[in-house]
């Protein structure tokens, strides 16, 4: 039996505590998935994966209330330049500097993942929540799963049936949840909600095909630093965008409930991410996926809570089928 070292996170500050301090164990573990990635036992991936569920489900009120005051391109890239910044000084005072030392070819495998996951993905997550509710949102992001679905086969795997089963069933709570007349413009047009409802689904593929490929990367082998280089990726990308299309900053405009959610996506930027990029090389992506299906139910809840978001029944019964789709797609996986 082989044996794979492999960190032991018992939950998402675990997750980000191994991986800093660099202590590791072996377990055995043997089975692969399609992209050659080795599986870590069920035990060390519910703490990430429940962690990863309810943080970046939190994230799309987060950005809502952030771009009240702040431009979202701008806002997004600061974000994630200072959770980088954060954690490198974490690293190089636990780890040592050295840690920070990547070649030439993981500097372009990062800064591609950084761009094309946070530059594409987050940015275009934060434009289009000045007309789309966040809740909704998110809904759209829960395509994911079908996404990666639909790689596995095209890639000559056969899912088995109780995930197939469960991604159907996922698609068609989201199906519910975007009937016409469910969803209600924050500002603008019916046509903006159109156009940024159809970026959503263009962003989710984009995230969804560059996760897949994660594997294919040679990316640095402490999950953190990987993390590090590329959020400062992402952030610069969307930093220069930002400017480039004529965002700018002027903070004695920037409102107090800004100010608090860009804290909190400072913090759920290192916690969440790291937790992510963790799961991507230690566990089934579709099972890793399932966040997509969960943050609606958790920014659904929280954007009706928080910011009066309308939560209409079409959203109730589609966010009752969705958790009924994870159930079945995480029973599958545990199968095999």
């Amino acid at each position: 039996m082989r044996e794979r070292s492999v960190p032991r996170p018992l939950s998402l500050g675990c997750a980000m505590a191994f991986a800093v301090s660099g202590r590791w164990h072996s377990y055995p573990v043997t089975a692969q998935d399609i992209r050659g990635v080795t599986r870590a036992p069920g035990r060390q991936v519910w703490g990430p994966l429940v962690g990863l569920w309810l943080l970046w489900g939190s994230t799309y009120l987060a950005t809502a209330i952030l771009i009240r005051s702040v431009p979202p391109l701008l806002g997004s890239g600061l974000r994630f330049l200072a959770a980088a910044s954060l954690l490198a000084v974490i690293l190089a005072i636990v780890r040592g500097p050295g840690v920070l030392r990547i070649t030439l070819a993981q500097l372009r495998s990062t800064a591609t993942m950084g761009v094309m996951l946070l530059g594409v993905g987050i940015g275009t997550v934060a434009l289009s929540e000045r007309y789309v509710p966040s809740g909704v949102i998110a809904l759209i992001v829960a395509v994911n799963p079908l996404w990666i679905i639909v790689f596995r086969m095209r890639a000559g795997e056969r899912p088995s049936r109780p995930t197939l089963v469960g991604v159907s069933v996922g698609m068609l709570g989201l199906a519910f949840m975007m009937l016409p007349g469910g969803t209600q413009a924050v500002s603008g047009t019916d046509a903006d909600v159109a156009f940024w409802s159809l970026a959503m689904l263009c962003s989710s593929f984009c995230w969804a095909f560059f996760s897949w490929r994660s594997s294919r990367y040679d990316l640095p082998k402490n999950t953190l630093v990987t993390t590090l280089y590329e959020m400062g990726a992402g952030g610069v990308a969307l930093l220069v965008v930002g400017l480039l299309t004529g965002e700018r900053l002027h903070m004695d405009q920037v409102q107090s409930g800004s100010a608090w959610a860009w804290v909190y996506l400072v913090v759920a930027s290192l916690l969440g991410y790291s937790a992510y990029t963790w799961l991507l090389g230690n566990a089934p992506l579709s099972l890793v996926s399932t966040y997509a299906y969960v943050n609606p139910v958790v920014a659904v809840f929280l954007g009706w809570l928080i910011i009066g978001e309308p939560v209409t029944s079409d959203v109730i019964l589609g966010l009752t089928v969705v958790v009924g789709g994870v159930v079945l797609v995480v029973s599958g996986e545990r199968r095999r």
